[in-house]
């Protein structure tokens, strides 16, 4: 009995294989079938082959009159003329007046792709397509240029791509980037069908709503222990607490082409400055700095782009004071000059950077030279332009700005100074634009003679006349005790400086004495108060003793005085000046050369480089 039912049941299953198996027999015979294989098998040959010219056609070729051959990109496609005409209304009027062979190569004023091409074969053909975000622009623009319309034909082809565009790609700020980068080999066509437009509004829309998309401002490149931590720019908490965690497409990955007219367009929309900034020094990270290799083995392709990005980067920088950190500036303004960027372009960066140049370091000033006929090791005349933007335009009502660009000058002039080929009128120009900044106030000189003392080291040709031209502009008078005591004893100095010094150093030395005594007397007022009559005696004698030597300080810098202003007309040969110096070391109480000096002054012996 159960054998019979096994049996029975296996008949079964025999027969409905048969009628499965009669069935696709008739299904893969049937037109529709044929159509998707012949697809398929077209598809996978051109992958296989990478679109190559030889390539077998998108239908397999068919013998029917209705059948045309067209040529997208080195690609033929073979496909039928009735359901092309059907859905394309510049198609239909070419295959009514044109014949086959003139069609063949229609397309080639327009730059499509196969791919793209093969898209619109199967919506032609009746074939579902796929729509995204890298095609739509493309497709698009194709459909537009086949008149796919809804004049032509229900439900054409430019309708449905235009409505997944406005849909699924403008909502989305990473989609709408990526369609915008699809434009830029159809850049005409896609302005003309508005496209370009409608990137650009939907981007700047949402980024005048979150303009923290463009990137965060950049407030500082790091932070030294001095600077207090609410200067220092951090993220807002609540922002980093409800952050999506999906990273936002980045403006840097467009070309050029379309990145300068978008960020043109915020600047004039509104944009924040800070934001605006941000995204152009994102910009310039990565297409111009980093150089795997030196500037000077760059192709020629490569560095002509670089220099216009750098071009188009100054040309967009807002001119707001402090959006970007000094030392950017000048990294910007060093590869402009390398890459031989517009007149332009280099005097854009030098006059941001002359506006916040208090905020720079003397490392920063320290632009090579450029060209083979170069003179010095350093752009000095760069710097002093900038140094003339700075003044022409500070406008702040105290001086520390004034100061602090005073004593960066000075430190590059400490920088510069071993510099065998900087001339004695280089020097001593950047001198007078340091000095004249702080007139008037009461800053230490000791920056200023630290320069002029390794400059005279390294340039011992100088003649006497062409060290005093050097030292004009040091003013002794504020000059520390420690720089007054290294001078005293520093040959290097001419003779008149160094009488100046000294005279300097007794006048401190009076004055510290005076203020001793002034001291002393303050004192001895209070002990009277406490102890009537107790040491009066003593105290007359010091005060006696301390007056006399007073006198004997006065004396001694009268004589100097005198001797400064005859103008020491008697230095003239070697002779006399030994016989001056001589005459100086006894005034001093010095008994033996210039380094051994005993003199009334302190002993410490201070380095140049230790002068602060």
């Amino acid at each position: 009995m159960v054998w019979r039912q096994a049996r029975g049941l296996l008949q079964r299953v025999v027969l409905l294989l048969q009628s499965l198996y009669t069935y696709l027999v008739r299904l893969r015979n049937s037109t529709g079938f044929l159509l998707f294989h012949k697809l398929q098998s077209q598809r996978s040959c051109q992958n296989m082959a990478n679109r190559s010219a030889d390539m077998s056609s998108w239908l397999c070729k068919s013998t029917s009159p209705s059948d045309v051959q067209l040529y997208v990109g080195g690609v033929p496609f073979t496909l039928n003329t009735e359901l092309l005409a059907a859905k394309s209304n510049i198609l239909a009027s070419l295959i009514k007046d044109k014949p086959q062979e003139e069609l063949s190569h229609f397309l080639r004023d327009f730059p499509a792709n196969p791919e793209t091409f093969e898209l619109v074969a199967r919506f032609c053909h009746g074939y579902k397509v796929h729509l995204s975000t890298e095609n739509a622009v493309p497709l698009s623009c194709l459909a537009h240029y086949l008149g796919m319309t809804e004049t032509h034909s229900k439900n054409n082809l430019l309708g449905k791509v235009l409505s997944f565009f406005e849909q699924k790609v403008l909502p989305s700020w990473n989609e709408t980037i990526k369609a915008f980068q699809t434009t830029e080999n159809i850049l005409q066509q896609a302005m003309e069908l508005g496209l370009v437009d409608a990137c650009i509004e939907s981007i700047i829309s949402k980024a005048l709503t979150n303009p923290c998309l463009l990137g965060d401002p950049i407030k500082k490149m790091h932070v030294d222990d001095s600077e207090d931590e609410d200067d220092v720019y951090r993220p807002n908490a609540r922002r980093r607490l409800f952050a999506l965690d999906w990273k936002s497409e980045d403006l840097t990955t467009l070309s050029l082409q379309l990145y300068e007219p978008i960020m043109h367009e915020m600047s004039q929309r509104g944009v924040p400055s800070e934001y605006v900034a941000a995204s152009l020094c994102n910009y310039i990270k990565k297409w111009v700095f980093p150089s795997p290799t030196g500037v000077g083995e760059m192709s020629i392709y490569k560095r002509k782009s670089q220099k216009e990005i750098l071009e188009a980067v100054e040309r967009l920088l807002p001119h707001v004071r402090g959006l970007l950190p000094c030392t950017l500036l000048f990294e910007m303004l060093q590869f402009a000059i390398v890459l031989e960027a517009s007149s332009n372009c280099r005097n854009g960066f030098e006059m941001r950077i002359g506006k916040q140049l208090d905020q720079a370091t003397a490392k920063d000033l320290l632009i090579p030279s450029q060209g083979y006929a170069r003179e010095v090791q350093y752009d000095i005349e760069c710097v002093r332009r900038i140094l003339k933007h700075f003044y022409a335009n500070y406008a702040a009502s105290n001086i520390s700005g004034l100061i602090a660009v005073a004593e960066l000058i000075e430190e590059f002039l400490a920088e510069v100074a071993s510099d065998i080929d900087l001339k004695v009128e280089t020097f001593t120009a950047l001198s007078e634009m340091s000095v004249a900044a702080t007139l008037g106030t009461h800053r230490s000189s000791d920056g200023l003679y630290k320069a002029i003392d390794i400059y005279l080291n390294k340039h011992r040709h100088l003649t006497e006349s062409e060290r005093e031209e050097v030292c004009q502009l040091l003013d002794c008078q504020k000059m520390s005790v420690e720089a007054c005591e290294h001078a005293a004893k520093n040959e290097r100095l001419p003779i008149r400086v160094v009488v100046q010094v000294l005279f300097v150093g007794q006048l401190q030395l009076r004055d510290t004495i005076l203020k001793e005594i002034q001291g002393s007397d303050d004192k001895a007022r209070e002990d009277e108060e406490v102890e009537e009559g107790c040491g009066e005696e003593e105290m007359r004698t010091e005060v006696e003793k301390m007056s006399k030597k007073v006198m004997e300080l006065e004396r001694e810098c009268y004589m100097m005085k005198k001797e400064i202003e005859s103008g020491c007309s008697s230095l003239g040969v070697k002779k006399g000046k030994s016989n001056l110096w001589r005459e100086m070391k006894r005034k001093f109480g010095c008994i033996s050369g210039m380094h051994n000096c005993n003199c009334q002054v302190k002993k410490k012996k201070v380095h140049p480089k230790n002068v602060v």
